[in-house]
C-alpha cells in the first residue's frame, strides 16, 4: 500500500462528478466495457474467464473479499479519466494542492538551531509546481520515498522557510513516521 499514492488518487477521486459503480455486477460489466473482452477482464482480475461471464449475467453477484478490493481498485483506477485529468491539470497549474499531515518532522540546519525532530499536524497549502511535481512523478512510476521527498521539499519551503522569508540555512527536512496523511485539490 502506498500512503503518497493513494492519497493522491483519492483527493483527485474527490473531483469526481458521478459515483463509480458499487455492486460487483456493474464494477464486472465496466470493466469489460473498458477493456472490450471478459477474457482481458480475467487476466487483469486473476480470475476464470467464465467467472467474469456470471458476473456480467447477474449469476454471481458477492465476490471474496480480496476479489472485491480488487475489482474496485480497478474500476476507480479507469472511472472518468477526464475528469481525473482535468482535476490534475488545475491542481499543478492555478490552485495546487493541500496536505495535511501528522508526522515526524525535523530538519538539518546549523549548529545551535532546535531541529529536534517532532510529532506535528501540520495542513498546508502546496503551490501548483509541487503540484505538478508530485503528479507527474506518480504518473512516471515514482516509488513512496521519492515521493516523500518531493512533499518534504515541498514543506521545506512552504512551512519551515515561509517562502524564503525565514530559516535561509535549512538543509534538508526529514519527514517520518507517518500517522495521518490526506491531499485535497
Amino acid at each position: 500500500m502506498s500512503v503518497f499514492g493513494d492519497g493522491l488518487d483519492a483527493a483527485v477521486q474527490k473531483a469526481f462528478t458521478r459515483p463509480a459503480p458499487k455492486s460487483a455486477p456493474a464494477q464486472m460489466r465496466y470493466l469489460v466495457k473498458q477493456l472490450k473482452t471478459t477474457k482481458a477482464v480475467a487476466q487483469m482480475l486473476r480470475i476464470s474467464q467464465r467467472t467474469v461471464e456470471r458476473y456480467v449475467k447477474d449469476q454471481i453477484k458477492k465476490p471474496r473479499p480480496d476479489l472485491a478490493a480488487r475489482l474496485e481498485r480497478e474500476v476507480k483506477a479507469r472511472w472518468q479519466p477526464q475528469i481525473r485529468a482535468k482535476a490534475r491539470e488545475k491542481a499543478a497549474t492555478t490552485g495546487g494542492i493541500v496536505i495535511d499531515t501528522r508526522a515526524r518532522l525535523g530538519y538539518t540546519a546549523p549548529v545551535g538551531s532546535t531541529d529536534q525532530d517532532r510529532i506535528r499536524h501540520l495542513t498546508v497549502a502546496l503551490p501548483p509546481r509541487y503540484a505538478a511535481r508530485l503528479f507527474d512523478a506518480q504518473a512516471a512510476g515514482a516509488t513512496e520515498q521519492q515521493l516523500k521527498e518531493i512533499a518534504a521539499e515541498a514543506l521545506k519551503e512552504v512551512y519551515f522557510q515561509d517562502g524564503g522569508r525565514r530559516a535561509g540555512q535549512l538543509e534538508e527536512v526529514r519527514f517520518t513516521d507517518i500517522e495521518h496523511l490526506e491531499f485535497d485539490l
